[in-house]
């Protein structure tokens, strides 16, 4: 048979007599009780310091603090211990009984009742209903934990850390001292996520935010934002120095390599950070400017610590207007295409044009250069990048049609538009509505886009080449050069970065590599585009090492599809003059 456990009651009364008929009813022969008593809130509070009880038994009325006043200690307290609480008074009072309760009493009891079973009853349902609340209370603790923080890391999530940072930039307001906030991404994560997997990306994580904890201290709030990116929040701080120096802790705690599937991984990461109101007069400010100071790290290389400073805010305000201009001109169908002619460089024809991304021209003149890098962050790439596609292909069909030529169009297609599955039957399906053939249509990747997600990639490029397509390697030369693209991928064309394109006594080795990469293309079967040629000596050059076609300021700007008509049709009259002469 199971032996019931003892109940441990704590007894809080100032009135002898009272204390003595409590303990009577109590140790009845029907109940199993160990009593304490206690003969003030302080000796009572006292009392559970030491030792744990299963009910409080308190009076409402005693000199200096009353009863209700040690029910609020105790609920605000969790120190002091989680304990059943039945009220006690002399005074029959229906406002009464419900302020107890109200108070966090589990109930309430007359004196002039306590008789064996009512006392009984009453500790009974007291701990009942202690424990219901305590399972409530648990619950409600579960779901406030699972809506702050990040399952992942089990720090912050971005909505609790945001109503900490409120709170703490309310509090610094009163006592004049700075919040700073620090905003963390780590470098080359999307890269070690896509090649090891996802596993791997989240060990990863996991391990950064182990080794940040080790640098902060037990107020200073850590928070996951999403993805690869991170948040402390620092308050009491005197000077920009100050949060640097944090930060530089941070820096010298990742560069031990993790250890990954037996493979040791860099874990650098980009940092940026504002104060509060030193730099920034409000949260929002705070969490705009400390961006704009990551985003400035990340651009400055990798590892790199950046300090918000007002320099930044044109830089901020210029990429705010780009953003904002993307949707807006994608709404209004505003953008504008530019066509420059590539010419084949023995005859020296135009054989075809290169579709080039224009800002429309009544706005802000903001270049490809800024503005695509983020429409590929935003994800407007993929609406951009379709619509220029439709439009390029709409173009060369028309002009086909119009001048009986086989001229190509060349198309560049972001890394980040690659990565859509469907992207492939997309460009299929436009060359058909068109009336394209699909080798007049070159389609231009950098090699950045190899290195993504390789598998989606190699497979889009398969299928367009497969469907007759051609497929061009842009700005070979620069950054990655894997010759192990030109074997893995159907490429027929590769463009020289124009900045290898140099005739700079200075740069020999560079104009050397130029020309080594040219001869290699060409044992290769590639046909060779040479970009940039700006002089006369460029294109001698182009020649002399049999380069096939040439694009560049010497020949032709990139011009409006309007301009390019009109220089047909001059090209005719002009012709027809000859001809009447």
């Amino acid at each position: 048979m199971e032996m019931r456990r003892r109940l441990k009651v704590l007894v809080v009364d100032d009135d002898l007599v009272d204390r003595k008929i409590i303990r009577r009813t109590l140790t009845a022969n029907s109940f199993d009780v160990d009593i304490i008593e206690a003969i003030s809130v302080n000796e009572g509070l006292g009392k559970l310091r030491q030792e744990s009880f299963d009910v409080i038994l308190l009076d409402y009325r005693m000199p200096g603090s009353d009863g209700i006043e040690m029910v609020h200690q105790l609920r605000s307290r969790p120190d002091l211990g989680s304990v059943a609480i039945v009220m006690m008074s002399s005074a029959e009072s229906e406002e009464l009984a419900v302020e107890c309760i109200e108070a966090g009493a589990q109930d309430f009891i007359l004196k002039s009742d306590i008789g064996k079973l009512n006392l009984q009853r009453s500790i009974t349902h007291a701990q009942k209903r202690f424990e219901l609340e305590h399972k409530l209370h648990q619950n409600y603790l579960n779901v406030k934990h699972l809506s702050e923080k990040d399952p992942l890391t089990g720090l912050s999530n971005r909505y609790h850390f945001n109503q900490l940072m409120s709170i703490l930039i309310d509090e610094n307001s009163r006592t004049r001292s700075d919040v700073a906030l620090i905003l963390m991404d780590l470098d080359n994560f999307k890269f070690i996520n896509d090649t090891m997997g996802h596993d791997a990306g989240d060990r990863l994580l996991i391990e950064f935010s182990k080794r940040i904890k080790t640098q902060l201290r037990r107020h200073e709030s850590f928070a996951r934002l999403g993805g690869d990116e991170f948040a402390i929040i620092l308050n009491g701080i005197r000077s920009p120095e100050q949060v640097c120096m944090v930060a530089k802790r941070i820096q010298d705690v990742l560069k031990p390599p993790i250890v990954i599937a037996e493979n040791e991984l860099e874990c650098n990461a980009s940092i940026g950070a504002a104060m509060y109101p030193m730099q920034a007069s409000c949260k929002e400010d705070l969490v705009k400017f400390a961006d704009v100071a990551m985003y400035t790290a990340k651009r400055a290389g990798k590892g790199m610590i950046k300090l918000y400073d007002d320099s930044m805010q044109a830089q901020f305000s210029r990429q705010y207007d780009i953003q904002i201009g993307l949707r807006k001109h994608l709404s209004d169908n505003a953008f504008n295409i530019h066509f420059q002619p590539v010419i084949d460089i023995a005859s020296g024809n135009e054989i075809g044009y290169e579709a080039l991304l224009r800002w429309p021209e009544d706005s802000d003149n903001f270049v490809p250069d800024e503005f695509i890098p983020i429409a590929e962050k935003n994800n407007d790439i993929h609406e951009i990048g379709n619509w220029v596609i439709d439009r390029a292909i709409e173009q060369i069909g028309r002009w086909q049609r119009a001048i009986i030529s086989d001229n190509f169009i060349a198309i560049n297609i972001s890394p980040v538009q690659l990565q859509y599955p469907k992207i492939a039957q997309y460009i299929i399906q436009r060359a058909e509505y068109h009336s394209v053939k699909p080798e007049n249509i070159v389609l231009e990747i950098t090699e950045t886009a190899l290195f993504e997600q390789q598998q989606v990639i190699k497979q889009s490029i398969e299928t367009l080449s497969d469907f007759g397509f051609v497929i061009s390697l842009d700005d070979f030369g620069v950054g990655y050069s894997s010759i192990s693209h030109l074997i893995n991928y159907p490429i027929d064309v590769v463009k020289l970065d124009k900045s290898l394109f140099t005739i700079d006594e200075s740069e020999e080795k560079r104009l050397a590599v130029f020309e080594a990469l040219a001869t290699m293309l060409k044992r290769l079967d590639m046909t060779v585009v040479a970009e940039g040629i700006e002089t006369e000596e460029h294109l001698r050059i182009c020649k002399a090492l049999n380069i096939d076609h040439g694009q560049g300021f010497y020949f032709a700007k990139p011009q409006a599809a309007s301009t390019i008509e009109s220089k047909w049709s001059e090209n005719v009259s002009n012709a027809q003059k000859v001809l009447v002469i």
